[in-house]
């Protein structure tokens, strides 16, 4: 009988260990969500503290919809530390001993700059952009917000800049596994500037102003990230010229 490829058991190896990562996230978030569920209607009466009105619902299930919204997100919050870790976990082996302690770091930077993110667009971001809707609709409009699409709107104007917020962290992350450098990053600067642009500006009213306070937290965040690429590939080189 033929011996098994080695590469083809390395590789089942790898996957399998995937899988038991992913569901171990995968279960972190259920329980996070099922915690979060528990204090959920404490969250929602904090997050409509400043309203002057109630909000409406349209159907008998719209309600556990609007719950199952606001307790997601505070499990991705909470799970993403763990996720953080488990891809650690995964890709470990593949980073050299003496960047491992520092690489290691990334996960509370992870967090950090997630919530920084989900703070930027929930206390900047959304209060500006629906104050805008408001004006726009009074004197032609009876407004009258339903929950459902309320948070929807909200969680559209927040979690994205919770993730575009980890920049940083995930270009040290790739630095340190040598899949970027800072002259791939800096080569790519005037695309990236462009995407983020089209990104700010896609969910930003239609004034200047709006756009330059959603762009320029953006742009400082790439600029910030092409400096911790550089910072990590010196030290990378030190290494290896002393090795």
């Amino acid at each position: 009988m033929a011996n098994a490829n080695p590469n083809e058991q390395s590789l089942i190896g790898h996957l399998g260990e995937l899988r038991q990562r992913l569901i171990r996230t995968l279960v972190s978030f259920v329980v996070a969500m099922a915690a979060a569920f528990i204090y959920v209607k404490d969250i929602y009466r904090w997050l409509v503290r400043d309203m002057d009105h109630q909000l409406v619902l349209l159907g008998p299930s719209d309600v556990v919809w609007v719950y199952m919204m606001i307790a997601g997100v505070v499990a991705i919050a909470i799970t993403l530390p763990i996720a953080a870790y488990q891809i650690w976990k995964f890709v470990q082996p593949a980073v050299p001993k003496q960047a491992q302690q520092a690489t290691l770091l990334f996960i509370p930077g992870i967090c950090l700059l997630f919530i920084i993110g989900i703070c930027f667009g929930y206390f900047i971001l959304f209060p500006m952009v629906l104050h805008f809707m408001t004006q726009m609709a009074a004197g032609s409009f009876n407004t009258m917000y339903t929950a459902d699409k309320y948070f929807t709107f909200m969680i559209h104007m927040t979690v994205p800049f919770g993730l575009l917020f980890e920049m940083p962290a995930i270009v040290m992350f790739l630095t340190k596994l040598g899949i970027l450098n800072p002259t791939r990053l800096a080569k790519a600067r005037k695309l990236a500037y462009f995407i983020l642009a089209i990104v700010a500006i896609t969910i930003t009213p239609p004034d200047i102003l709006s756009d330059l306070i959603v762009i320029v937290p953006l742009f400082l965040l790439y600029e910030i990230s092409i400096t911790i690429s550089k910072l990590v590939y010196r030290k990378q080189l030190t290494h290896s010229a002393a090795a």
